[in-house]
């Protein structure tokens, strides 16, 4: 425990630094202070450029204001970021004790991130944990909101959309939301998790719409715990609300729809299975053809 204690002081103090190394450039503008390395100049121009936008959206889709100067790290080692990010599908985080966002520049562009979505996703953490206290905002509600609010967009490199979601309520293996506090480190659940995450957000919007979504977090800063918050934003409590959306998800992703929509991969799986049984028996047969020729 110390030592995890240590490396988060240490990660809270020195990340900003870790990523670079002695030629280093702060670009500082009115808004946002960009550290990154000198080859890295025209990505910190670009996110000078994009920032002021990007604040002015998220200001306006979760009707905050963001009354902070973020710090910017531009990452340019992806070793150096796996480490301290602690998954190698995750290309971006948020550090809110210190108002501050890694990027990693080799990854941020890969489909389907985008520099300003990236940035917006990362910046709705620290405008969310900035307005509401940290024990009543579980990991599944900040990562809900902020995948929202930055349009899906998820801070993982995992080439799935909503695949682990759909096999998971179809298998019943879906995480309780209670259980996603925090996440899971292994790579299948964090996706899940994510997935999950997103989701429920949106089931939110979907059927007490935007603005209750929006009460829902208003209630919470104002110090209502979430399960009073859920009463009064959705006259259901939290498991009740929990309990509708996996209802959804289950008339949504069914057997039939899930075979379906993996019907390639079924049957390749059915053709390899079919040949890997005959040759088994191929096998077999030579074997006792063999054993007759060695009797007579």
């Amino acid at each position: 425990m110390c030592i995890k204690w240590l490396m988060f002081l240490a990660m809270i103090l020195f990340v900003p630094f870790s990523y670079l190394n002695a030629e280093t450039v702060t670009l500082r503008t009115e808004e946002a202070d960009i550290i990154y390395e000198d080859s890295l100049s025209a990505v910190a121009q670009e996110v000078t450029k994009a920032y002021p936008s990007v604040k002015s959206e998220l200001a306006q889709t979760l009707q905050w204001q963001v009354d902070f100067r973020p710090d910017i790290v531009l990452a340019k080692d992806s070793e150096q970021f796996r480490k301290f990010a602690g998954s190698k599908i995750i290309v971006a985080y948020a550090v809110p004790v210190r108002n501050l966002i890694v990027l990693d520049t080799s990854r941020v562009y890969a489909k389907p991130f985008s520099l300003e979505a990236t940035l917006k996703h990362e910046l709705c953490h620290l405008l969310l944990h900035g307005n509401i206290e940290q024990g009543e905002l579980p990991r599944w509600l900040d990562e809900g909101v902020c995948q929202w609010a930055s349009g899906g967009i998820a801070e993982l490199l995992s080439g799935e959309e909503d695949g682990a979601l759909a096999k998971a309520v179809v298998y019943d293996s879906m995480i309780d939301i209670r259980e996603l506090n925090r996440f899971p480190s292994d790579e299948k659940s964090l996706i899940l998790s994510y997935q999950e995450s997103k989701s429920i957000v949106e089931y939110i919007v979907r059927v007490y719409g935007s603005q209750g979504l929006l009460t829902f977090l208003k209630k919470l800063k104002e110090g209502e715990s979430i399960h009073e918050a859920a009463r009064k934003s959705f006259s259901v409590s939290l498991s009740g609300l929990e309990k509708e959306w996996r209802a959804s998800l289950k008339r949504k992703h069914t057997w039939f729809l899930y075979f379906s929509n993996n019907i390639y991969t079924v049957v390749f799986t059915l053709a390899a299975l079919v040949t890997i049984y005959g040759f088994i028996r191929l096998v077999k047969k030579r074997r006792a053809y063999k054993d007759e020729e060695e009797e007579l």
